[in-house]
This record gives C-alpha cells, sequence and structure tokens, in this order.
C-alpha cells in the first residue's frame, strides 16, 4: 500500500483537528478577514492539500486493487482447469488481502471526504448488486446405474449398466467443475471492476466464492469416486 494512505486511527485524528473548515469555506473566507490570520489559512490550506493527496492514495489502492482482482480471475481460471488445488487456494487468499487493504482505503476515503465538504462523494448511492448464487442443485445431474426403474437380473447386467454410463458420468463430472470453476471466476471478477470498493457486494462476493471453492473441492471428490481420479 502506498505510504501516504492512512494506516490507523491517529493520522486520520490528525486530520479531523487541523482542518477547522471546509475547502469551500476556505475559499469564500480568504479576503474577508479583518484581521491577519494569514498563519491560519496557509495551515488550512496546506492541511486541504495534505488530504488530497491522501484521498489521491486511497484512489490509487483501489485502482491497482482493480488490477489484481482482474489478474487473480484469470490465474484462477487457469489454475481450476489445471486443478492446481493448493494454488487455488493462496490465489483465494491473496485477493483476501487485496479486499482487506481496499476496506481501510475505503474507510479513510469516506472520512477524508467529509473532512473536505464532499459528504456527496462520501455517500455511496448506488443500488446494492445482487450476488450469484450457485449450489450442487444447480449442477448437471449425474447419471446412475441405480435409477428408480433400474432392474437388473444379476450384478452382471448391473456392471455392463455402468460400463454404458461410464462415458456420460464422466463428461457430466467436468461439466460439474467447469460450471462451479466458471462461477467461482465470475464473482471474483464482478467484486475487482469496482476495485473491491463496493464493500457489501464484494463482502458477500468473497463469501460466495469461498463456497464455490467448497462445492468445487466436493465435486472434485465425487468424481474420484465415481470414475477413480
Amino acid at each position: 500500500m502506498d505510504g501516504g494512505l492512512p494506516g490507523d486511527g491517529a493520522r486520520i485524528e490528525d486530520l479531523l483537528m487541523t482542518v477547522p473548515i471546509t475547502v469551500a469555506e476556505l475559499r469564500e473566507a480568504v479576503g474577508h478577514f479583518e484581521e491577519d490570520t494569514a498563519g491560519m489559512l496557509r495551515a488550512s490550506i496546506a492541511t486541504a492539500e495534505r488530504a488530497f493527496a491522501e484521498v489521491g492514495a486511497c484512489d490509487a489502492v483501489i485502482d491497482k486493487a482493480a488490477a489484481r482482482g482482474l489478474e487473480g480471475a484469470g490465474r484462477l481460471r487457469d489454475l481450476l482447469g489445471r486443478e492446481a488445488r493448493d494454488e487455488v487456494v493462496s490465489e483465494l487468499a491473496a485477493l483476501e488481502e487485496v479486499a482487506e487493504e481496499v476496506r481501510g482505503a475505503s474507510a479513510a476515503l469516506r472520512l477524508l471526504h467529509r473532512i473536505l465538504g464532499r459528504e456527496a462523494a462520501a455517500e455511496d448511492g448506488a443500488p446494492a448488486a445482487v450476488v450469484p448464487r450457485l449450489d450442487e442443485t444447480g449442477l448437471p445431474e449425474l447419471p446412475s446405474a441405480y435409477g428408480d426403474e433400474a432392474e437388473y437380473d444379476d450384478l452382471l447386467a448391473m456392471a455392463d449398466r455402468g460400463a454404458e454410463l461410464a462415458p456420460g458420468l464422466e463428461l457430466a463430472h467436468r461439466e460439474r467443475l467447469a460450471v462451479v470453476a466458471a462461477h467461482l471466476v465470475t464473482l471474483v471478477r464482478q467484486a475487482a471492476r469496482t476495485g473491491f470498493a463496493d464493500e457489501g457486494f464484494a463482502e458477500a462476493a468473497l463469501r460466495e466464492a469461498r463456497a464455490a471453492h467448497a462445492l468445487w473441492l466436493r465435486c472434485l471428490e465425487q468424481r474420484r469416486r465415481d470414475v477413480g481420479r
């Protein structure tokens, strides 16, 4: 994170203590003081300039997070396709860290906008985006030799039926994994498009991404059980 970004509550409190009036009020006040207040004005203007610099630093964190999130979505697509389980876990953890950095930057940004008299910029009036959901009921069904109407004269007949279903079963497992992987990547990409700055959506999207990852692991285990790999 950029060194200019407020890293703790103390620096934010310093800003609150040292900005006596908003930038708009400063502009209106200059030239209307009957006494010599040049020192006060210089200090106020310097503090306002610092606050604007901090706003820029916060915006930079969000911009970098957007780029990092989109790159992460691309990496996840590749890792999921290769079934690189450990690397998928690491990538998701890294994206969680990015989102946490943005949460800190966004909190500082809202406060800085209020300090600068830009309340409209500090308020997020956009409607909350809906996070898409996926569970096992939304996946392609797996063909089974144990259907409700299945009748076999002996175990050999049932084994023959299982052999007939094997290609379709493997295809269904592949399709299920692809659906879950696409869902997970979409979640990350959607959160990243705002630089994770839509906190409600980002939090819900990453929570759903964790659930999708757990579902992906279950699909891998189901495939191992059914086709042996």
